[in-house]
């Protein structure tokens, strides 16, 4: 008896005719159709291509997306024109649209952001170094801040009647000049926080007041956060807080850099100026050096006095760390 008798007797009707359909499908699949047309390959090429796209490169998702919709369009051809295939064609319509709409926004975060001109200068020069993008920049300045100016002569700030806790800022164009009891201390440049000792000083304690006059030397525009909207949008952007941490450290060390010299009115030898002191705060620097005599010959004594030698000595990571500056900067800047 053969094999096909005996299955017959043994198995019902129904699952003998699956067997059956099945040995003809596979005689079926001996016979291999022909090539499909040119546009389904082109289709497949599409997909492949998204596929080995280096994600090193930048705008990599961006020619992923654009691939696969371009994948899709052509599939979308083929099972209309060429295979008349109602299903190939609505689940590929779908991908393309799913596609399309990534594509889409993905472009659109990729958009240039536009700074103010204003601002450009210290973008490039203070945040950009430091790998802010723009769009965070943007949101930065964009919603608690204002550019104001000050006429040459008035002031920015007077000693024990100026809160502290009010705003802090940029100076942006001109020079302002910081003294103590008529005793001049050093200048402030572009592109430099105007606030940043007191700043960083009363971060736990609130209602002080500034214990030095910061009068514009020149016309001056500078950038002023509002302190309270600032520190909490800070909170929420860990960051960028970071960053302004470093940055008002950084600040911090080149007042005290310009204070070795109380008369120095170059930037750039102010850069080159060694540490004052690494264990004395630039509140307490300022108002020492102004109240150790009230002449400028006093100041300058000041500046040699045997006491203050001993306390400058090669320990300054212990000044950065205190102003949240860390080994990296100490390194940098030392």
């Amino acid at each position: 008896m053969s094999t096909e008798s005996i299955l017959t007797v043994m198995l019902p009707m129904n699952a003998t005719s699956g067997i059956q359909n099945m040995t003809l499908e596979e005689e079926v699949c001996d016979n291999w159709r022909e090539i499909h047309h040119l546009v389904f390959h082109m289709a497949n090429v599409c997909f492949a291509l998204g596929l080995v796209i280096p994600t090193t490169l930048n705008l990599h998702m961006i020619f992923l997306r654009a691939l696969l919709c371009l994948g899709c369009a052509f599939f979308i051809i083929w099972a209309t024109l060429f295979r008349c295939a109602l299903d190939i064609m609505i689940w590929n319509a779908t991908f393309l649209g799913i596609n399309f709409m990534h594509f889409i926004y993905l472009v659109y975060k990729k958009r240039p952001i536009k700074i103010e001109k204003e601002l450009k200068g210290i973008y490039h020069k203070m945040f950009e170094p430091l790998h802010v993008p723009p769009e965070l920049f943007k949101r930065l300045t964009g919603q608690f801040c204002s550019i104001q100016t000050l006429p040459k002569g008035e002031t920015y700030a007077v000693e024990d009647k100026t809160s502290v806790d009010d705003r802090l800022s940029i100076l942006l164009k001109g020079k302002m000049k910081v003294s103590y009891r008529g005793h001049f201390l050093h200048n402030i440049y572009p592109n430099a926080y105007i606030d940043s000792p007191e700043f960083r000083s009363t971060e736990m304690e609130r209602g002080e007041k500034f214990q030095v006059t910061i009068t514009a030397d020149d016309n001056c525009v500078f950038l002023c956060w509002s302190r309270e909207r600032l520190t909490y949008f800070l909170e929420s952007e860990p960051f960028l807080y970071e960053i302004f941490k470093y940055l008002i450290g950084r600040d911090i060390t080149n007042k005290l850099y310009s204070l070795n010299d109380p008369t120095l009115s170059d930037k750039k030898k102010m850069d080159r100026q060694p540490s004052l002191c690494s264990q004395l705060s630039v509140m307490q620097m300022r108002n020492s050096m102004a109240s150790t005599s009230d002449s400028e010959d006093g100041l300058h004594n000041f500046l040699r006095e045997p006491q203050l030698l001993l306390l400058c000595g090669n320990n300054h990571q212990e000044f950065y760390n205190s102003y949240g500056m860390g080994r990296v900067a100490h390194d940098v800047f030392c």
